[in-house]
């Protein structure tokens, strides 16, 4: 058990040292999306995916705050 925390402890260490904000989480996942749709060879299906791939944050913040109230 004490060997566990050993271990596990450098990694949590390490992830909260270089947590990020929930903006910039919400903009690599949006890039990594977007590249996916690169990836696609068919015209169609590209335009589809991008127009997928998400507002910005901004309006993606006020579509979530406005789904709570």
């Amino acid at each position: 058990m004490l060997k566990a925390t050993l271990i596990l402890m450098p990694f949590a260490l390490a992830l909260s040292l270089s947590a990020c904000t929930t903006e910039q989480a919400y903009g690599s996942a949006q890039g990594w999306q977007r590249n996916q749709c690169a990836r696609l060879p068919d015209k169609t299906e590209f335009d589809r995916c991008t127009s997928n791939a998400g507002p910005s944050y901004e309006s993606y913040k006020r579509r979530n705050e406005a789904a709570q109230k």
